[in-house]
C-alpha cells in the first residue's frame, strides 16, 4: 500500500501508536476546522474532534485506498460522527449533557479552542448561507470549498458517484451565489469566495 505523506498506514492506526500519532498530527487541524464550523462551544468542538479520531481508530482496519484518500475517508467519518451526535442530542438534550466533558479540558485547551471558534466567526455568515442549502448540496460544497477536497474525494467521502457530486456542487454554487447576493456578502469574504467560481 502506498503510504501517505505522514509516513503511516491508515489501516495500522488502530494498533500502532506511532502511526496514529502521525495520522493525528496530519489531520487534527482539518478536524478542528470542521468542528469549529459546527460548534459554538469549545467543549463540544473538542468532544467532536476526539470522537472522530476514536471512530477512525475503530474503522481503520476497513480503510481501502482505492475508495478515497485518508483525508476524504476522515471527513466521511466526521460527517457520520456529527450526524450521530445530532441525533443523540435531539433525543437526550439536557443541562447535564451540555456540561458533560468540561472537566476533561485544561485552561490552555479551552483558550486554543476559543481562539479557533473566534477565527471562524468571520466566516459564520457564509456558513449560515450554507445552512440554507439542501444537505446533499451543502455536504459537497463544504468538502470542496471549505475542506479543500477534490470533487472525487468528496464523492468518495459521501459514497456517491463523481458525476452526482459535480451536479450537486454546481447547484450548490448557484444557490450560494443567490444567497450571497441577497445578504450582500462581498465576493472577498473568507473561505468560500474563489471555490464559488464556476470552472
Amino acid at each position: 500500500m502506498r503510504q501517505p505523506p505522514g509516513g503511516y498506514q491508515v489501516t495500522r492506526i488502530g494498533e500502532d501508536p506511532e502511526a496514529f500519532e502521525a495520522f493525528y498530527r496530519e489531520h487534527v487541524q482539518a478536524m478542528l476546522r470542521y468542528a469549529a464550523r459546527r460548534c459554538r462551544d469549545p467543549f463540544a468542538a473538542a468532544d467532536l474532534v476526539a470522537d472522530v479520531f476514536l471512530a477512525a481508530i475503530s474503522a481503520a482496519s476497513g480503510y481501502r485506498e482505492e475508495l478515497g484518500s485518508p483525508v476524504a475517508w476522515l471527513h466521511g467519518i466526521a460527517r457520520n460522527v456529527a450526524a450521530a451526535e445530532d441525533r443523540r442530542a435531539a433525543r437526550l438534550w439536557s443541562a447535564e449533557n451540555r456540561i458533560y466533558g468540561h472537566r476533561l479540558l485544561e485552561g490552555d485547551d479551552i483558550s486554543r479552542l476559543e481562539e479557533r471558534l473566534d477565527a471562524e466567526q468571520a466566516s459564520r455568515g457564509l456558513f449560515e448561507g450554507l445552512a440554507a442549502l439542501p444537505s446533499s448540496q451543502r455536504a459537497v460544497l463544504e468538502m470542496v470549498a471549505v475542506d479543500g477536497l477534490t470533487v472525487t474525494e468528496a464523492a468518495a467521502a459521501l459514497n456517491i458517484s463523481t458525476v452526482a457530486a459535480r451536479v450537486r456542487l454546481h447547484r450548490a454554487r448557484k444557490a450560494m451565489r443567490r444567497e450571497l447576493a441577497k445578504k450582500a456578502i462581498p465576493d472577498s469574504a473568507p473561505s468560500l469566495s474563489s471555490p464559488l467560481e464556476v470552472s
